[in-house]
């Protein structure tokens, strides 16, 4: 199984690389995607700005903690992007026009193949924003940058992508039973980034408990943000933040199982 692993990573790897390529030849484009995404992306943290400008904090937290927090959703999603940005709506198109019947006769992984169909630009632009946001938030706080932290920073970021991309592939799931998911996916990425960049404390505790354990937003950048800031005390489940970049695995792994029975259900569209 091991061996069929490392081919199935290797074959994703090869993939990945070619479609990058195939994007990179339209330089226009290319620095048109990422002036845009920098430029969206940005207009989201200076509304966090002026808000904070207007009244000192937001829920206790400071412009340079809010500054790391939102820099972990958008670095998250910047990661999510890279390998996982076809899951965004994009199988509804592939099931309809019957793409994903050659999917099926291919000797690659299906999933492999719709991650891979595709290189998206704009996660350049989400990338450098994160980063842009980590390190400003990063040498604004009273964090003790350890070799543990950084690590756990890292583990957080990949598994904050994870989460994402278990979401979204559970959601891409369901097009093998009703063909269009746009609307669903749509969803869960308009939650991300209304939500996602403000601590979860300023919400009513019911709302909380839905953004951990029915809508898991909490363990892309509100709880790896806590644990980095030490504030974990206002958490409900101060645990939690530690299990945060392993939650990312085990939504996934739970994603694909999802993923793998509901191919049992495609039908083809005929085209």
């Amino acid at each position: 199984m091991l061996k069929r692993l490392r081919r199935q990573v290797r074959m994703y790897r090869v993939l990945l690389v070619a479609s990058m390529r195939a994007q990179g030849q339209y330089r226009a484009n290319l620095i048109i995607e990422l002036i845009g995404a920098i430029a969206y992306q940005g207009a989201g943290f200076a509304f966090v700005w002026v808000v904070v400008d207007r009244f000192g904090d937001i829920g206790g937290w400071g412009l340079a903690e809010l500054a790391l927090l939102y820099g972990l959703r958008l670095g998250a999603h910047g990661v999510f992007t890279f390998g996982f940005a076809q899951l965004m709506g994009r199988i509804t198109e592939v099931v309809r026009e019957g793409e994903f019947d050659r999917y099926l006769t291919r000797p690659v992984n299906p999933l492999i193949q719709l991650l891979t169909r595709r290189f998206s630009l704009t996660v350049l632009g989400d990338l450098v924003c994160g980063i842009a946001l980590i390190v400003v938030g990063a040498t604004h706080v009273d964090v003790a940058w350890t070799a543990p932290a950084l690590a756990y920073l890292v583990l957080a970021l990949l598994g904050a992508a994870l989460v994402e991309a278990a979401m979204h592939l559970a959601a891409s799931a369901l097009a093998f039973r009703q063909t269009t998911t746009y609307a669903l996916s749509d969803a869960i990425d308009q939650l991300l980034s209304t939500l996602g960049g403000y601590p979860l404390k300023i919400f009513p505790v019911s709302v909380q408990l839905g953004l951990t354990f029915v809508f898991p937003l909490a363990f892309i950048a509100y709880f790896p943000a806590t644990m980095l800031l030490g504030r974990t005390d206002e958490l409900l489940l101060p645990w939690l933040a530690i299990l945060a970049p392993l939650v990312g695995v085990l939504l996934f792994a739970a994603s694909y199982g999802c993923w793998r029975s509901q191919i049992r259900h495609y039908a083809s569209t005929g085209h």
